[in-house]
């Protein structure tokens, strides 16, 4: 297993046609950044960013990331346009004024969204645009069995059961109201279902393996980590089904708002 307390990039990278699919639509939801400064917060690997350069009608576009193993593999993509750094997205403060703040997949990972959107706003130049896509697949069997299992084992866990990501994102009403109160003088915000056809259910584990459930193989030891995904794996099954082919139906909030 990987080094604790960072992600897995290949891992998460063995579902990356079906994770790109909210990137294009987000970014298909910008106007040009004409030739301006675009930060792509949460950038992970790095091969999507730099599709925005060309997308987004960058000038320049700089990603950051908190994972020094997802930034290892985006800095050989690096160039005099496009360039990565390690920044907490609570924490986040542009060199410049910025054309566009990008978001995707990112921000489910925090708490408190309306402080977090207050700051990236802030950072926008005038006519700014903030992109973010955040999931909120928190009812889905696969979300709420990790959820229960974490309860039922609490005892494994000294400082009590992570939470998962999805547990943490709002309604799509509520970032409406967030980006009204910042000023948009238009937005768009649009709940977006995902239909991925997985080639078993038991693939589900190993997406949310990827994601989700990093916060509980850093909290366990690998041999429990392993019991942990054997167990869920089985309960996943019996509840919604060995099925093969299977379709992972997947919630996302997509917003973008101008300023």
């Amino acid at each position: 297993m990987s080094t604790k307390g960072d992600w897995q990039p290949d891992q998460y990278a063995r579902f990356a046609a079906e994770r790109r699919l909210p990137f294009d639509e987000l970014a298909a939801m910008c106007t040009s950044a004409d030739g301006g400064l675009v930060y792509d917060i949460g950038c992970g690997p790095g091969s999507l960013t730099a599709e925005l350069l060309d997308t987004l009608g960058a000038g320049r576009v700089v990603g950051t990331d908190t994972s020094p193993a997802m930034l290892a593999k985006a800095h050989p993509l690096a160039h005099d346009r496009l360039t990565f750094e390690e920044s907490d997205l609570r924490e986040f403060t542009a060199a410049e004024p910025a054309a566009i703040v990008f978001s995707n997949a990112a921000l489910q990972w925090v708490d408190s969204h309306a402080d977090v959107l207050t700051r990236w706003h802030g950072q926008l130049a005038p006519g700014g645009q903030l992109a973010v896509q955040v999931p909120t697949n928190s009812t889905h069997p696969a979300y709420r069995l990790a959820r229960e299992m974490g309860q039922e084992l609490a005892d494994w866990f000294p400082d009590g059961p992570p939470t998962l990501a999805p547990d943490t994102v709002g309604h799509p009403e509520e970032y409406s109201q967030i980006l009204h109160n910042l000023g948009a003088v238009d937005q768009k915000v649009m709940l977006r279902v995902y239909p991925h056809v997985l080639d078993a259910t038991s693939e589900v584990t190993e997406w949310i393996k990827g994601t989700a459930l990093n916060s509980y193989r850093d909290a366990l030891s690998d041999a429990q980590f392993e019991e942990f995904l054997t167990v869920y794996t089985q309960r996943l099954l019996a509840e919604v089904g060995d099925q093969s082919p299977y379709l992972f139906t997947f919630r996302r909030i997509l917003m973008w708002a101008r300023f």
